[in-house]
């Protein structure tokens, strides 16, 4: 099954009504367990699912140590995606997030709140970076061209990680913002990268949960095409992230 889909749809214009094929991102649950026990319900474009749930896992303060500690059991609906997955973790490897938390149930539009914690990467402060706005758009402008899902649905999300020189270290697209950083995320861990991380560039709006899952990744910059809430500013402000937004048009918004 591939990340989009397409639907016969009929486009209605002032001159004509045109029947056309149009792709849609494909949006599908996806159940995450730990040692058997339900952890939580996401809804998520299909592909990269082990990132996704090892980026949650770290984001989360659930499971931060080395990634072969863990092992997967996947399964696969009747169209051969996968729709659950069940990750074994030694109990002793298992973080405070997921012993004296609740339950995660999270959707594609929004993230999750209710975190009262937060805990940087061991031995890293995050420290404001001053970094002038053409670096940021630049960040912005390689994500919209590295986006292949969204140029042909115009439906889903992109984050992208880079680092300070420029480089882009892992991009990931999802119907989810959420979904898509967490997918960087694990990914970065996952590659051995996460260190060389330092900026990380999404595709739409910046909410709270973004702001602690780069908080929780240590990495210092959050570039944003659309606005921030208020919430993200004030979080940023007090974590020590750089939060750069509205970034388009040859401008940037800077939140100090």
């Amino acid at each position: 099954m591939s990340n989009y889909l397409t639907y016969e749809a009929q486009k209605h214009t002032h001159k004509a009504v045109i029947n056309v094929d149009d792709p849609l991102v494909v949006e599908q649950p996806l159940a995450i367990k730990i040692n058997g026990e339900a952890l939580s319900v996401t809804m998520q474009t299909p592909g990269d699912e082990v990132d996704l749930v090892i980026g949650l896992l770290y984001s989360e303060d659930i499971f931060r140590k080395d990634s072969s500690l863990l092992s997967f059991k996947l399964t696969k609906n009747k169209n051969g995606v996968i729709d659950e997955i069940d990750v074994s973790i030694p109990t002793s490897a298992i973080g405070k997030g997921y012993l004296n938390s609740r339950q995660l149930l999270s959707v594609s539009s929004c993230g999750i709140c209710g975190r009262t914690e937060f805990e940087p990467r061991v031995g890293e402060k995050l420290v404001n970076q001053n970094l002038d706005a053409p670096f940021l758009l630049g960040t912005i402008q390689r994500l919209a061209e590295n986006q292949p899902l969204f140029k042909k649905t115009g439906g889903c999300h992109g984050v992208a990680a880079f680092g300070y020189d420029g480089e882009l270290l892992i991009l990931r697209e999802d119907i989810g913002r959420h979904n898509a950083t967490d997918k960087v995320i694990g990914a970065l861990l996952q590659q051995g990268k996460l260190n060389e991380a330092r900026i990380l560039s999404v595709s739409g709006r910046v909410s709270y949960e973004i702001v602690s899952k780069c908080f929780m990744a240590g990495i210092s910059t959050l570039v944003a095409v659309s606005a921030p809430s208020s919430l993200a500013v004030d979080y940023c402000k007090e974590l020590g992230i750089t939060l750069a937004a509205f970034c388009r048009d040859d401008r940037v918004t800077l939140y100090t």
